[in-house]
């Protein structure tokens, strides 16, 4: 749970760098309810955290300087959150053929990208989810985040569902 803030806070710099491909989530107005979200997946062992040095002590996540990461493990104080992955098994109105696993989140701070972490974290929440036996794991990415498609298609990851949107009103393309 100690850690709880500094994930709510990596969350905000991961929505508000999703507005780059368009998507609708506020970033900061959101952050007590990614705060609510980070304390379920806790709660839930659906989150797990990536520690690494503090590079940039501007950078959201920075943490209080507390000796455990939350497994027992002592750290030093120069220790930070360095991504986040959150996840757990899908639960929803409608009976399906097979047991889903949700990946919800997946972030890494921009210093500690392309050096394995996001593989880390995404490789321990498939671990978890199959261990609670989900036959499947989907995910969500923004379409124009071509990085981030990318990382997923390595990982093996291929397109299940599109979701299409379109503005109702001021873009000039409705007809009748």
């Amino acid at each position: 749970m100690d850690d709880v803030d500094a994930v709510a806070d990596l969350w905000v710099a991961l929505a508000d760098g999703q507005r780059s491909y368009g998507t609708h989530l506020a970033a900061a107005e959101n952050r007590p309810d990614a705060a609510d979200a980070a304390a379920r997946a806790v709660v839930t062992d659906g989150l797990v955290v990536a520690r690494g040095p503090d590079s940039d002590e501007s950078d959201p996540g920075d943490t209080d300087g507390s000796d455990s990461d939350g497994t027992g493990s002592p750290r030093s104080e120069s220790d930070a959150i360095v991504g986040f992955v959150t996840f757990g098994v899908e639960s929803g109105r409608y009976d399906l053929d097979v047991t889903r696993g949700v990946v919800y989140n997946l972030f890494v701070r921009e210093h500690y990208r392309g050096v394995g972490v996001g593989s880390q974290l995404l490789a321990t929440a498939e671990s978890s989810l199959g261990d609670a036996g989900v036959d499947v794991i989907s995910l969500e990415v923004m379409a124009d985040n071509a990085d981030a498609k990318r990382f997923y298609d390595r990982h093996g990851y291929e397109p299940h569902r599109v979701e299409l949107e379109k503005p109702i009103r001021g873009d000039g393309s409705d007809t009748d």
